[in-house]
């Protein structure tokens, strides 16, 4: 092996002029055959046409250096034989020959402005860059012409159709998904390319003038309605509150007027109470007075004629009202009447009321003595119990 690469070693001038030679002679007879291009020599989108580029290729000098990061792929005698990884290779001379070279970095791509027609019939102009990178160099070399160049193409065409079904409100809200939605749409289309699409980023999108007036407007309108609504929330509370105030004062209010008329109704009903029990208690007394004497008796008749004779003369005072006693010439008779009355009364409180105990014996002589102190005075204000003087007076 050693003695035939030394041989290989002398021979390299003639066999580099050599191949050369073969490889300008194949060039010239198959124009329509592409080569890859080297990495490190980026091309713009303005470089790309629909006729191959040819560059140069590295020349088959037996022993050579694949740098890393790049495929070279070797044919012999015009047949695909192998793939070199980065490292030494050993070629042989005039049989094998480089026939590509494929760069396996990441490649961003200018994508140039195109115009493209919304859902809703809005012309846009969008211009973006697609990051790519060969997967498989075999693919890349044999699957298409010009990877780079048809990869553009599908982007382009791949953008227009994915804005034709959004409309303008949502392309422009939604820039990630349709950056999302182009590359599956790239990766599915170049899976026999052995290019794989890492992201496509939109760069920019501008719409007609008067759209954009119009977007304009319509963000001018949506802050003066925020505006707007702002403002009535604002008063809506204020009237809220101020309403609720108002409520909570005339609840306290009535709150407090129902208490004054509670405390009155009850200083009121505690009046009544006491001034029944005063007078229950007053009655009480003078009932019994009367139980206990017959003079009690004889002074509540006389008090009872008082208030009967008094009651005739306050009728008899109003000038409407005629007062026909039974005898209207004998006083004594509306006396006999209204003792009658009071008699009556006093027989039925009797009834009702329990039986005494009997009094102790010293009772019956103080029982006397009150008669005749009461029949004393009957005799000094003359007959019949009742004066005639008091009764007129």
């Amino acid at each position: 092996m050693s003695l035939f690469v030394s041989k290989s070693l002398r021979s390299s001038t003639t066999a580099g002029l050599l191949q050369r030679a073969l490889h300008t002679s194949s060039a010239r007879l198959n124009g329509s055959r592409q080569y890859g291009s080297r990495s490190g020599q980026p091309s713009t989108a303005s470089s790309f046409s629909t006729l191959p580029r040819r560059t140069s290729l590295p020349v088959n000098t037996v022993v050579k250096f694949v740098p890393q990061q790049e495929a070279w792929v070797v044919e012999r005698m015009g047949r695909f034989a192998r793939i070199l990884e980065p490292g030494l290779a050993i070629l042989i001379p005039f049989l094998d020959r480089i026939s590509y070279t494929q760069s396996l970095k990441e490649v961003a791509v200018e994508i140039p402005t195109q115009s493209a027609i919304t859902m809703d019939n809005v012309t846009l102009e969008l211009d973006g860059v697609l990051y790519y990178r060969v997967v498989d160099p075999y693919k890349a070399s044999y699957g298409v012409a010009n990877a780079e160049f048809s990869i553009m193409q599908l982007a382009q065409t791949t953008m227009r159709a994915e804005i034709g079904q959004m409309t303008l409100d949502t392309t422009l809200a939604e820039r990630n998904t349709l950056n999302h939605n182009i590359v599956q749409a790239i990766n599915h289309a170049s899976e026999s390319w052995g290019i794989a699409c890492l992201r496509y980023e939109i760069r920019d999108i501008h719409p007609p003038a008067k759209v954009v007036e119009a977007m304009h407007s319509q963000v001018s309108a949506e802050r003066s309605k925020r505006a707007q609504i702002l403002e009535s929330e604002g008063e809506r509370q204020a009237a809220i509150n101020v309403a609720e105030g108002a409520k909570q004062a005339q609840i306290l209010a009535s709150e407090a007027i129902k208490a004054e008329q509670i405390n009155r109704a009850l200083g009121e009903a505690e009046a009544i109470r006491q001034t029944a029990f005063a007078e229950a208690q007053a009655i009480e007394r003078v009932a019994r007075a009367i139980s206990e004497s017959e003079a009690g008796e004889m002074a509540a008749g006389l008090h009872v004629a008082q208030q009967y004779v008094e009651a005739f003369g306050n009728i008899a005072k109003e000038a409407n009202t005629i007062v026909v006693p039974a005898s209207a010439n004998d006083a004594a008779s509306m006396v006999s009447q209204a003792m009658a009355v009071f008699s009556s009364i006093t027989a039925n409180n009797k009834k009702l009321m329990p039986k005494q105990p009997t009094p102790p014996p010293h009772q019956p002589g103080r029982t006397r003595k009150s008669a005749e102190t009461i029949e004393h005075n009957d005799a000094e204000h003359g007959s019949g119990g009742f004066g005639s003087e008091q009764i007129g007076h």
